[in-house]
This record gives structure tokens, sequence and C-alpha cells, in this order.
């Protein structure tokens, strides 16, 4: 299970102010405490505290910064694939792209970036119409994402899927379909892509935020989850990853799991 921590966010009050005033501490704070969460990537978004046209240079300053304090891998989140680009390019270790819908001139725009920089890519299952309420068509838009992998020369193994779960809240009837979507996913193509969610919204203004992104990451896991977004800080949540990692067999007991699952 591939823990992406996702508070490097723009969309945080003390991240968004950071930005604004180039100040690296919060951004090098939340690096290393993920980090020591179990945290495997570091999703790395500006959100709305950057104006569009000065992306480019902010993710370079961000990717120097996280850099410095930390070894782990950047998942760039942006719709602003000049920013993306910009990004890889210092990037020390192969990076992770978030993320192309289906759009074909999105793909063509983010699939070849890919290849070239060795990294991966996240692929939406909606395109400009929006997100599909069934699992049939969300299955459609990741075969279309399969198949622009292997036209463009991406590994089946560096393309995750996002069958994009919305906040049980308002979207209760989605929760099920997602988790129907991860199973057929894995049946796409022969090695199969991987999948991932952005966890936390299934949660999003809810009161009991932790127990729902907990039984849903376990549900998730069950049938193919391969990666989330998540609160790498939750630790009962992080508990849920590498527990769920013994109990399908993916990864050896031993009595300090825990440990060991932090530890990688």
């Amino acid at each position: 299970m591939i823990i992406i921590g996702e508070r490097i966010n723009g969309m945080f009050k003390d991240i968004g102010e950071a930005l604004r005033n180039k100040d690296p501490k919060p951004l090098q704070h939340w690096a290393v405490k993920q980090e020591e969460g179990g945290a495997h990537y570091l999703d790395v978004n500006s959100g709305p505290a950057v104006p569009t046209e000065e992306r480019p240079e902010a993710y370079k300053w961000m990717v120097n910064v996280l850099q410095e304090v930390s070894k782990l891998p950047l998942c760039l989140d942006s719709t602003n694939y000049d920013a993306i680009q910009a990004g890889l390019e210092l990037c020390q270790r192969p990076a992770l792209i978030n993320s192309v819908p289906a759009e074909r001139a999105k793909i063509e725009r983010v699939f070849p970036m890919a290849v070239q920089f060795n990294a991966s890519v996240i692929g939406l299952t909606m395109d400009k119409k929006g997100i599909p309420k069934d699992a049939e068509n969300r299955v459609a838009f990741a075969m279309e994402l399969v198949a622009a992998a292997d036209e463009f020369g991406l590994n089946m193994e560096d393309l995750f899927i996002d069958p994009l779960i919305l906040p049980v809240n308002v979207a209760q009837e989605h929760a099920p379909e997602v988790l129907e979507s991860l199973r057929q996913v894995k049946m796409l193509a022969n090695p199969a892509p991987r999948t991932v969610l952005g966890l936390s919204n299934v949660s999003q203004k809810s009161p009991d935020r932790h127990l729902i992104n907990r039984t849903y990451l376990a549900m998730a896991m069950a049938v193919g989850l391969d990666a989330a977004i998540m609160d790498a800080n939750d630790d009962d949540l992080v508990d849920v990853a590498a527990t769920g990692q013994i109990l399908l067999n993916k990864s050896i007991y031993a009595d300090s799991y825990l440990k060991v699952f932090r530890a990688r």
C-alpha cells in the first residue's frame, strides 16, 4: 500500500501562507512529519495560493525546498502542466504526476512528459462532462487511459487509475460504484494498472471523518486499491493500511509489522 501524504497543499492555511511568503519552514516541517508517519510520496499542490502564471516557478521552489529535507519522491499535483514539467525537471527521484483525465489533448500533453522524465501518472476516470455515477462508465474511461499508456509507451505499472471517490454525505451512491470500479480496473490489462484514491474526499464535511476514512480504506484495499492520497499522520489510518497489507498477504507477517511498514 503506497501512502501519498496529502498535507503539503495550498488549501491548508499554513501552507498557503508559506507559499505566498516563500517561507520554506512549514513545507519542510510537513515533509519530515509525513515521512515519519509512514508516507512513501509527498503530494505537492500549490492550490489557489499561487496565481496560475506563477505556478511553474512556485513548483520549482517547492521541489527544491522539499528535497533539502526529504528523500521521498514527490507527487506533483496541478492542473497546470507547465508547472508540473518545471517541477519534474528538478526532481531527484522518479515522480508521480497528479493528474490527467480521459481527455485526448491532456493525455497527449502528459503521457509523453511522463515517459520523458521516467514518471508515473495518475489517470482520472472522467472527461469534460464530469465524473460518471456508475462503475461501468468509470471503467470505460480507465480503459481509454490504459490504451493511451500502451500507445505512448508508459509502463502499465506506472499508470495509477483514480476512480474518483466523492463525499459520502452528498454522493453516497458513488461509494460502492468506486469499489466496483477498483475491482474491474484490475482486469483491464496484464500486468494491471495500479489504482489510487484521494481518500479524504470520501469524508469531506462529515463529522466522523477519521472513521469514514479508515473504514473505506480497508474496503478499497480488499478490492484492489494500491495507493491513497491521505493523512499520513493519522496513526490509526496508517495502521489500517499496514494491517490490510498483512491480511491480504501482500506483506510478510511479523509481530513488529506496524514498525516495519513505517520504516519502509
